[in-house]
């Protein structure tokens, strides 16, 4: 199944070897049981998995003493796991000469999809930490979705399941997802269960009813450990973060056959926690604003009870702020650090605001020449400057409300990736038929007034 690639530079024994040895070998071998300190471990072609994981599967060590075979059997070792396509080895004299420097090459295998552990009745994360003690490489994000592995993670669900009582079959496959991605399912051999009824418990903060009614939409679909928890985390979760409740859990999820009605009663055990304040908002790293204009902008209330709704919205505004000073690319990442000791949520931003944009051309259309003259000369956001992609709505808006015979109004813009600039196109329609000229018209006095109420930005 697998190609090994085992490739031994004999070069390694040139310059140095045990005191204690005696060799009558030719210059450029070594005695086959020969041992040398392994002086590094260097692994290459890894993408997915660590050096650390790929070393304890391996089961060399730097500091051990190794020959041929030991390499050999490590190498097989990471062949078996069923990870990796190709395995290879090498190693040679370590630069100071004292012992060997050794690469792991290794090609891991290309399917790699996370884990999804369906209606098993016993906590995912316990059974997470189980496979982590049994698979150095274990993890339920990424692992290879070959048939070898497949088998040899069922056997080991199986085996957790039947020591804590339970004696459903376990079976695995690869099973596409709701939105088109695959995953490697493991579930009982038998068709999944509906979520019937839903009760938490050890909740005091929110009613049942509430919780209920947050969760009501998972009443009547396919139930997953997994899937529910996504629930949970979706839903209902944010009902506690907007109170403060922080470090709300639900530690322990269970299923029982409902007699009354076809499907299963979930229960869900809810720790609520304590009620967190804002602490520090900062922003980490440079930025093309101050930092002190965002965190205004942000209108984060310190001190305040934590509402993550609220701090959500202000990360938005501090989006905002960027992007009006032509970063429409900007991406901000909030990263929330929770003091349990003294609970307080304290917030970090980094911003990413990409290239700068500026204003380019103006286009009107629509409009008689002497109009769209007036139009030019009111638009305060001149070529050049860094372009702001709520002055055209906006602008159009204060136009309206200085000249409400103008018609249907519409502002476009598009961006240019070679300079990065950005030319805006007004579009104004008929304007509607009638008697009356508008509160501004077009003399002048409107014109003035309306100038007086725009700033260009």
């Amino acid at each position: 199944m697998f190609r090994l690639l085992p490739i031994v530079m004999l070069s390694c024994v040139l310059g140095f070897a045990q005191p204690s040895a005696k060799t009558s070998a030719k210059k450029g071998s070594a005695p086959a049981g020969q041992k040398f300190p392994v002086a590094s471990l260097t692994v290459e072609g890894n993408r997915v998995f660590t050096r650390d994981q790929v070393l304890a599967v391996s089961g060399l060590k730097t500091g051990q003493l190794a020959s041929k075979p030991d390499f050999e059997a490590a190498r097989d070792r990471l062949v078996a796991c069923g990870a990796f396509e190709n395995v290879s080895y090498r190693y040679t004299a370590s630069p100071k000469g004292d012992g060997v420097a050794a690469v792991l090459e290794v090609n891991e295998v290309e399917q790699i999809y996370p884990f999804d552990f369906q209606d098993l009745h016993v906590s995912s994360l316990d059974l997470d930490a189980a496979l982590r003690a049994k698979d150095p490489l274990y993890s339920r994000e990424k692992m290879p979705a070959t048939g070898f592995v497949i088998q040899r993670y069922t056997k080991w669900i199986q085996e957790f399941l039947t020591a804590k009582g339970v004696k459903e079959k376990v079976v695995g496959s690869v099973q596409p997802g709701e939105a088109g991605d695959y995953a490697i399912v493991f579930r009982p051999d038998t068709p999944l269960p509906t979520v019937a009824t839903v009760t938490f418990e050890g909740n005091t903060v929110l009613t049942q009813d509430k919780l209920r009614e947050a969760i009501a939409g998972a009443v009547g679909a396919t139930y997953t450990e997994d899937t529910f928890r996504q629930t949970l985390n979706s839903v209902v979760r944010p009902l506690y973060e907007k109170l403060g409740y922080l470090h709300v859990a639900f530690p322990e999820l269970k299923t029982k056959p409902e007699a009354a009605v076809k499907g299963v009663g979930v229960y869900v055990t809810v720790e609520e926690g304590d009620v967190y304040q804002l602490g520090k908002v900062t922003i980490d790293g440079p930025t093309p604003v101050p930092a002190e204009t965002l965190i205004k902008a942000g209108e984060f209330k310190s001190g305040d009870t934590v509402d993550m709704a609220r701090v959500n919205d202000g990360v938005e505004k501090v989006r905002r702020a960027v992007r009006r000073e032509g970063y429409l690319d900007v991406h901000v990442a909030a990263e929330r650090k929770l003091d349990h000791q003294k609970k307080l949520a304290n917030v970090t931003l980094r911003v990413e605001p990409g290239v700068q944009y500026t204003m380019g051309k103006l286009n009107v259309s629509g409009l008689d020449l002497n109009a769209e003259a007036e139009i030019r000369r009111i638009w305060n956001l001149k070529q050049g400057k860094p372009f702001n992609p709520e002055y055209p709505d906006g602008f159009l808006r204060r136009v309206k409300e200085m000249f409400d015979n103008l018609g249907v109004t519409k502002a476009e813009f598009q961006l240019n990736s070679k300079d990065h600039t950005a030319d805006v196109t007004l579009t104004f329609g008929a304007a509607p038929q009638g008697p009356g000229r508008g509160r501004g018209g077009r003399g002048r006095g409107g014109v003035e007034r309306f100038m007086m109420a725009t700033d260009g930005r």
